[in-house]
C-alpha cells in the first residue's frame, strides 16, 4: 500500500530551491512567518554534501521549520518524515522531526505527541539523518500516533539547545511507509490504523467501526492487546483476532462475516464468555439463523443464564439454532443444589397456586416442588412475592390445606428460565457433558417448538431437560442420547430423569436413554413417542424396575409405537389431577401402544410392562389400543404384561369401553392377555352350565363383560353320546372375580367350543 502510487496523493514537500515562502518559522499554519527574506535562512545552491540546501541560523530556543502545505494523514496510512542535517559553525544544537496536528475546521488537535526523538549534533560537517513516523495507529515504531481526529499535519523539524549555531538542511522528505506495518498490503485493515489503542481502557469502538467501514472486502485485523468496546459493535467484514476484546454485558459484538463460536472465543479469550456473547449476537442479529460452535469444546464452571446473556430480550420467537460442539462442565461449587423448605397452603379449586407462602422471596423460580400429595415433576413456574404466591407447573393431587413443602433448585448447564417465552429455538449435534455435576437444560416458562436433535446429554446429575411450565409445547427431541450418571446404582437408588414435559404435542423420536429413574415424564396430551430405546435394569435377582415412560393425564390422545422398552415399563397415571375422583370426562382414554419391543430380565414375577396407576375412585378404560407388541421376559417368568397399580385406587371394570388388546406375542409371560380373548373350552362331562374361565388372560384382570361368539368345534353330545344341535346363552361377569362366562344349554351337554369374550361392551 502506497497512497502516493495508488491514489496519486502528493506527500513530498517542495525542494528549498523552489523558494522559502512555503517554509514557516512557526507552526506552518496560514499567516505564520516564513523564512523568505527572514535574514536567518538562505538557499545554498551547491553544498558538497547536499547540492541545493537550506542554511539556517538558530535564533530561538526552539527553532521551528514547518512546511506550510497540509500533508494529509489518512486512516491506515503511515508517513515517515526524514531530514539530513549537518552543523556548520557555532554552538551545536539537537534536532528532531516535529509537526502540527490539524483537525476538522483547521483546528489544532491537542494532546498528541507532535515530535520525534532528538538527535544531538556533535561534530561540524558530519551529516546526521533524523526521522520520525506519524500515523493514526498506536503501533510499535510509530513516533507520533495521532489517531483518527487529526486529518493533516504541517511537518518539518525543531532545533533545540543553544542559539547562534548555523546548520544546513537537505530537502525534507515525506514518504508513505504504510507497507512496513501491513503483513498483507491489499487484504488486511488493522484497527490500530484507525485509532484503536488496545490498552483495555480506551474505548476503541469508533476505531473498530471505522476499520470495518474502510475494509471494503478486506479482512480486519485485531492485533495483540485488549480492546475495550463501550458500545454495540457491528463488523460486516471478515475479522481476525490476535488480541481480545472486552465489553459491557449489555453491549453486543455482531460478526456478520465469520459468525461462529471459534471466532468469538478468539475475540473474548474465555470460552464460556464467548458462548454467551455469541448467543447474545444470535438472538439480536437478523443475518444468521444459527450459531456454529465449530466443533469446539467449551469448558463451563457455572450455570449459563441464557437470558442474562441477552439483557435486552425477555422473550424471543424467531427460529434460532446452536449446533456442532460440546459443553464440558468443570468442578465448581456453583453447581451445588439449593434446597428450601417453606410452609404454604393449597386449594384444589385454584389448582396451579400455592398461597401464603412463607419466605416466598427465597424460593427460586424453576425449583422442583416436593411434599405430601405432590406428583412427579411439578415445578415453580413463577412467583408473586407481594402476594406471597407461587404458580405451579401442574396441579397437586392430594395436598389441600397447609403444609410444609420442599423446593429443590437443581443447577443447569443452560438455563432459559429467565425468558418469559422462547419459541422455535433448537440445538443440534451438541454434547452436554454434565459430568455428574449438574443438569443439562431448563426451558423457559412458556414457548413452543423447542428442539433437540442428534445431541448427547451425558451424565446429568439430576435432570436432562426440565420444563417448568409450557415452554415444552410441541417440543421435538430427535435422535438424541441420554446417558445416565446413575448407571452403577441399583434401580431403587436412582433419582435422575432424562426429560419431562407439561404441555401438549411432544415428539420423542429415535432417542436412546440409559438407566435413569425415568426416561420421560409427559404431562400433556397428543404426544408421539416413536422408535426410542430406553433401558433401566440392573443385575439384582428378582429386582424391581422403575417406569421408563410416565404418561400423566387421563385423556392423553397419545401414541407409543415402535419403541424398545428395556427392563422398565410404561406407566399411565393421573397424579396431576387436583380432584382425582372421576366425576365427568373421558377417564383413562385415547392411548395407543403399538408395535413395541418389551424386554426384561431377572425381574420379580409381579413386574409388568404396562401399568395403570389411578389416583381417585371411579376411573375406567375408555379407549386403549395395545397391539402388535412383543413381550418377553428372560431369566424368569413374569405373571402378566399389564396390571393396575392399586396403591391409591383401582379401576371400575364395569365401565370399560373400546379396549383393543390383540396381536401381541408373549414369551416368558404366564398370562397371555387379549381383548377380545379367544378361548377353547372342552367340556368332558355333560353339564347344562359350562364355566368359561379366562385363566387370568383378560387384560388388567378385568371383568368378562361381553361374549362375541360361541362356536362348537365338534359335535355336542349328551351324556348318552346322542348328538344335539343346540345354542347356549351366555351369562357374563360370573365367578368371584366376575371374569368368567357361564354358557347355559337347553340340556346337559359335553363337547368343545371356541369362545370370544371381552372386557368391554
Amino acid at each position: 500500500m502506497n497512497k502516493a502510487i495508488t491514489d496519486g496523493i502528493v506527500f513530498m514537500p517542495p525542494a528549498f530551491v523552489n523558494g522559502l515562502d512555503v517554509w514557516s518559522s512557526g507552526d506552518g499554519t496560514p499567516g505564520s512567518d516564513t523564512y523568505a527574506a527572514s535574514g536567518s535562512a538562505a538557499f545554498v545552491p551547491a553544498d558538497a554534501d547536499f547540492g541545493g540546501c537550506l542554511e539556517l541560523q538558530k535564533t530561538n530556543a526552539t527553532q521551528k521549520l514547518r512546511y506550510m502545505g497540509q500533508t494529509p494523514l489518512l486512516p491506515g496510512c503511515y508517513l515517515q518524515i526524514t531530514a539530513r542535517i549537518k552543523a556548520v559553525s557555532g554552538p551545536l544544537p539537537s534536532v528532531r522531526i516535529a509537526g502540527w496536528a490539524g483537525g476538522a475546521g483547521d483546528v489544532h488537535v491537542a494532546g498528541l505527541t507532535e515530535q520525534g526523538p532528538a538527535v544531538a549534533l556533535t561534530n561540524y560537517g558530519t551529516v546526521v539523518e533524523v526521522s520520525a513516523i506519524v500515523g493514526t495507529g498506536h503501533r510499535d515504531g510509530v513516533d507520533m500516533p495521532w489517531g483518527a481526529s487529526a486529518l493533516y499535519g504541517h511537518f518539518g523539524l525543531n532545533l533545540e539547545g543553544p542559539n547562534g549555531g548555523v546548520v544546513r538542511v537537505d530537502d525534507i522528505r515525506i514518504e508513505d511507509v504504510t507497507s512496513v506495518f501491513l503483513r498483507d498490503m491489499v487484504g488486511v485493515v488493522d484497527v490500530r490504523d484507525y485509532g484503536a489503542r488496545g490498552d483495555g481502557v480506551t474505548d476503541d469502538w469508533a476505531a473498530f467501526e471505522a476499520a470495518d467501514n474502510a475494509a471494503n472486502g478486506r479482512k480486519v485485523l485485531v492485533p495483540e492487546g485488549t480492546y475495550f468496546l463501550g458500545e454495540t459493535t457491528s463488523m460486516n467484514s471478515e475479522i481476525e483476532f490476535e488480541g481480545t476484546v472486552s465489553m459491557p454485558t449489555d453491549k453486543m459484538l455482531l460478526l456478520t462475516k465469520n459468525f461462529d463460536l471459534p471466532t468469538y472465543i478468539a475475540a473474548f479469550g474465555d470460552e464460556a464468555l464467548a458462548f454467551r456473547k455469541a448467543f447474545q449476537a444470535l438472538i439480536n442479529n437478523s443475518d444468521h439463523e444459527s450459531l456454529d460452535m465449530g466443533g469446539r469444546k467449551v469448558s463451563v464452571s457455572a450455570p449459563i443464564d441464557m437470558q442474562a446473556a441477552v439483557p435486552n430480550r425477555t422473550s424471543y420467537a424467531t427460529r434460532r439454532v446452536i449446533r456442532n460442539g460440546q459443553l464440558d462442565v468443570k468442578d465448581s461449587p456453583a453447581w451445588d443444589t439449593d434446597t428450601f423448605t417453606s410452609q404454604a397452603s393449597y386449594d384444589p379449586n385454584d389448582p396451579y397456586k400455592l398461597t401464603n407462602v412463607v419466605n416466598v422471596a427465597n424460593i427460586p423460580v424453576g425449583a422442583l416442588v416436593q411434599g405430601s400429595g405432590v406428583g412427579r415433576e411439578i415445578y415453580v413456574r413463577s412467583k408473586n412475592e407481594g402476594a406471597a404466591e407461587i404458580t405451579l407447573s401442574a396441579p397437586l393431587h392430594d395436598a389441600a390445606g397447609t403444609q410444609s413443602f420442599t423446593f429443590v433448585d437443581f443447577k443447569y448447564l443452560l438455563d432459559f428460565k429467565g425468558f418469559s417465552s422462547l419459541q422455535k429455538f433448537g440445538m443440534e449435534d451438541i454434547e452436554f457433558q454434565c459430568n455428574s455435576r449438574c443438569s443439562a437444560i431448563r426451558l423457559a416458562p412458556s414457548g413452543a417448538t423447542f428442539s433437540l436433535t442428534n445431541c448427547f446429554v451425558s451424565r446429568p446429575k439430576d435432570r436432562g431437560i426440565t420444563s417448568i411450565g409450557t415452554g415444552c409445547q410441541g417440543m421435538l427431541i430427535d435422535g438424541c442420547q441420554f446417558l445416565s450418571a446413575e448407571e452403577s446404582l441399583t434401580v431403587p437408588e436412582r433419582a435422575s430423569i432424562a426429560l419431562n414435559a407439561n404441555a401438549n404435542d411432544i415428539k420423542l423420536r429415535h432417542n436412546r436413554a440409559t438407566r435413569f429413574h425415568h426416561f420421560a415424564v409427559l404431562g400433556g396430551d397428543n404426544n408421539m413417542v416413536l422408535g426410542n430405546h430406553f433401558f433401566q435394569g440392573d443385575s439384582v435377582p428378582n429386582g424391581t424396575r422403575s417406569a421408563g415412560l410416565v404418561v400423566i393425564g387421563t385423556y392423553t390422545s397419545s401414541t407409543i409405537a415402535e419403541n424398545y422398552v428395556d427392563n422398565c415399563y410404561i406407566e399411565w397415571t393421573n397424579e396431576h389431577d387436583p380432584s382425582p375422583d372421576f366425576t365427568t370426562g373421558f377417564s383413562f382414554s385415547a392411548m395407543s401402544i403399538t408395535d413395541n419391543i418389551f424386554l426384561s430380565g431377572e425381574v420379580a414375577p409381579w413386574f409388568s410392562y404396562i401399568v395403570i396407576r389411578p389416583y381417585g375412585s371411579g376411573h375406567f378404560l375408555n379407549g386403549l389400543t395395545v397391539t402388535g407388541n412383543k413381550f418377553r421376559s428372560i431369566n424368569g417368568y413374569i405373571d402378566r404384561a399389564e396390571r393396575v397399580d392399586t396403591s391409591h385406587a383401582g379401576l371400575d371394570y364395569n365401565r370399560c369401553v373400546h379396549v383393543v388388546f390383540e396381536g401381541n406375542t408373549y414369551h416368558g409371560v404366564s398370562a397371555k392377555s387379549a381383548n377380545p380373548l379367544r378361548l377353547r373350552h372342552s367340556q368332558n362331562t355333560a353339564a347344562q352350565t359350562w364355566v368359561i374361565d379366562p385363566g387370568g388372560e383378560l387384560p388388567f384382570g378385568a371383568k368378562a363383560r361381553g361374549c362375541d361368539s360361541v362356536m362348537a368345534l365338534d359335535a355336542l353330545r349328551t351324556g348318552g353320546e346322542a348328538i344335539r344341535y343346540a345354542t347356549p346363552y351366555a351369562l357374563v361377569q360370573q365367578g368371584a372375580q366376575q371374569d368368567q362366562i357361564h354358557l347355559k344349554w337347553p340340556e346337559a351337554l359335553k363337547g368343545t367350543v371356541s369362545v370370544i369374550m371381552r372386557i368391554d361392551k
